[in-house]
């Protein structure tokens, strides 16, 4: 067996040979030099224009989270780096060099336009929650308060006082019970209605849908990726139905012009080009015009009924949810005003239920204690919208709000239509033109490296 230092010498021969072989293989004499161009070149732009593209589109979406190496003294130079530099998703605060998606590292921005450009123009939280159908709503509460409520108050009453409930005769509890539960359709009906008269203070819609698509940066790829995917994979094809044709014009050139740079700056050209010429594709015209038999229009634009449907399935079964306005209205920044609707609502319930033992109570635990029940009967009442987290409730009221989505965005103008997707990403869209100016240099470079000029 040989030693190491043989091994890599045997090695390195090897690579050496197969590099001088290639050499030969591809070496062609002036007489044949022409044709071998007119083959080589437009193949190859046709090439690199396919994986400029198939990469600006990976570039749109991977990876979820910034990932990146630190480079010594980034961290210090970061703060006078032009803001313009400062937001691509290239560069960290810590110093760190890497690449974090376009749409996950704008998640927070996108979802902010979707909400400005898109949700608004399809309703606001208060449509959306009178597609839910409230009634529907309160009708479920309902069942499920009538089962829970003399648990509920039998909880409460132990908690907040003991003594007072367990001296209660049981034919005062009962009366308690039947008049708490006569009470029941009334209170959760003016429940539901408040919240729908009210629901703009007290949910923050952009800020609720700011914080879903935060916590799941996939959702936003899927819009793109779910509506766009047909444009999606035109672009990628496109680099090399553009590419081939730009070679045989490249070949001219570098027949014209012969000097070595022509084929780096015609790939930087190129690679600039197909990348802008395949999002106008997408996007315009905005509006259909007639040439001839034909007629010419934005490719995600004809498509406006179709995508509507996919836009409108991911709103409705991931973002608009009443699991989320829910949540939202109990747990979210507003949530303090809920629960002072709720007090509001509910401390007369105490009231009623208790009837002419009212003034007995209060003076019998004092004023304070009594507030202190009634308050605590909103914070429990708050548990009955477990109710509405059923998933066979939840799909159905999804349904609804898919179809509502589905009908407003059929009624948008294609400038409308436009504006909704392509706002969220237009202002990045130089990177991508960028990155294929670069792959284009890059790729002219490596034309002259392998079968020179």
């Amino acid at each position: 067996m040989g030693s190491a230092g043989e091994r890599e010498r045997d090695t390195s021969g090897r690579a050496l040979g197969a590099v001088t072989l290639l050499a030969q293989l591809i070496h062609v004499d002036e007489a044949n030099r022409l044709w071998f161009e007119l083959i080589s070149i437009p193949l190859f732009t046709g090439v690199i224009g396919y994986i400029t593209n198939w990469t600006g589109v990976l570039m749109l979406f991977e990876p979820l989270r910034y990932h990146g190496v630190a480079v010594p003294g980034l961290k210090l130079l970061f703060p006078f780096l032009p803001r313009r530099l400062q937001i691509v998703p290239v560069f960290s605060k810590d110093g760190r060099l890497g690449w974090q998606g376009i749409v996950p590292s704008r998640v927070d921005k996108m979802a902010s336009i979707a909400t400005d450009k898109a949700l608004s123009k399809v309703g606001s939280i208060s449509d959306f929650y009178r597609e839910l159908e409230p009634n529907r709503i309160a009708e479920r509460l309902l069942d499920t308060a009538r089962g829970e409520v003399r648990g509920l108050v039998e909880d409460l009453m132990e908690r907040e006082h003991p003594k007072l409930w367990h001296d209660m005769p049981p034919a005062l509890k009962d009366a308690l019970f039947a008049r708490v539960d006569a009470q029941l359709p009334t209170v959760v009906t003016q429940v539901t209605d408040e919240i729908g008269n009210h629901l703009d203070q007290l949910i923050d819609a952009k800020l609720m849908v700011i914080r879903y698509f935060r916590k799941h940066p996939e959702l936003m790829n899927s819009v793109f990726r779910d509506i766009g995917r047909k444009e999606l994979r035109f672009m990628q094809n496109f680099g090399f139905y553009f590419g081939v044709p730009m070679g045989f014009l490249l070949v001219w050139l570098v027949r014209t012009i012969p000097h070595w740079w022509v084929l780096p700056v015609g790939g930087v050209i190129i690679g600039y080009v197909v990348n802008y010429l395949g999002i106008q594709m997408i996007f315009e015209p905005v509006l259909p015009h007639k040439l001839g038999p034909f007629t010419v229009q934005g490719l995600f634009l004809k498509r406006q009924p179709e995508a509507s449907d996919v836009f409108a399935a991911i709103i409705a079964e991931n973002v608009i949810t009443i699991e989320n306005i829910a949540d939202e209205i109990l747990y979210g920044p507003r949530s303090d005003r809920t629960h002072q609707m709720l007090e509001d609502v509910l401390r007369p319930t105490v009231d009623k239920a208790l009837g002419r033992a009212q003034s007995t109570v209060r003076a019998a635990i004092g004023s304070r204690e009594y507030e202190r029940i009634r308050d605590s009967v909103a914070i429990e009442a708050a548990g009955f919208t477990t109710a509405l987290f059923d998933p066979e409730f939840s799909s159905e009221q999804a349904e609804k709000i898919r179809t509502f989505v589905a009908r407003q965005m059929r009624k948008l103008s294609p400038e409308e239509f436009s504006e909704l997707l392509r706002s969220a990403i237009k202002s990045d869209e130089w990177l991508l033109f960028v990155h294929g100016a670069v792959l284009g240099f890059g790729a002219g470079l490596l034309h002259l490296a392998v079968f020179g000029v």
